[in-house]
């Protein structure tokens, strides 16, 4: 961070290559959608470069990093519902799977992910991002919270209040898949 804070482009160049990956997982879970949140992702680098001088020593550069593409995904996903809305669509398709070039186990990972994805539909924008980055990223509390920008009681509220609303929506929209399903086995008890 103090190579970019110097305005040294080949700083920018290795935090692309270390943080992408998990960018794009982040925001690809909280948007359902690849393509967007490689927008997202290339998005956030820019904010990065462009407020490079603001970040502080004190802070956590993982954190300050995944904060910056949380909120634009946040923003992006609020924009996303405000022209669904507009354009009265019910709701967002998914992709098919091609059955023939997919082993069963993929398959069944595939629809897993699927039914998730249709799930976190019913969560708010901050508890959409807490689950995914607690539950499913596995950041530690401390770090949503700072990623977030709340108190980590908070978080722990948002991320109980996810779990209760998956499983209510997985019982209802998806009652095969309620049994022993990982929102299920997860602890309701969070470190801190």
């Amino acid at each position: 961070m103090q190579s970019l804070k110097r305005d040294e482009e080949g700083a920018l160049d290795e935090l692309i290559v270390r943080k992408t990956q998990g960018l794009m997982s982040v925001a690809t879970r909280m948007l359902g959608d690849a393509e967007e949140a490689r927008d997202i992702v290339q998005v956030t680098f820019v904010r990065v470069w462009e407020h490079r001088q603001k970040f502080r020593e004190r802070w956590s550069p993982n954190t300050w990093i995944y904060r910056i593409a949380t909120n634009l995904t946040i923003d992006h996903l609020r924009a996303r519902q405000r022209r669904e809305r507009a354009m009265s669509l019910a709701g967002t398709s998914l992709r098919a799977v091609d059955s023939e070039r997919k082993s069963l186990a993929e398959l069944q990972q595939r629809e897993v992910e699927e039914v998730l994805l249709r799930l976190v539909d019913c969560l708010s924008e901050r508890q959409r991002a807490v689950f995914v980055l607690r539950a499913i990223e596995g950041f530690d509390t401390q770090e949503v919270s700072a990623i977030v920008g709340c108190k980590v009681s908070t978080v722990r509220n948002h991320l109980f209040v996810a779990r209760r609303k998956l499983r209510r929506e997985l019982e209802v929209r998806f009652p095969e898949y309620a049994p022993g399903s990982p929102i299920d086995t997860e602890n309701e008890v969070e470190d801190g």
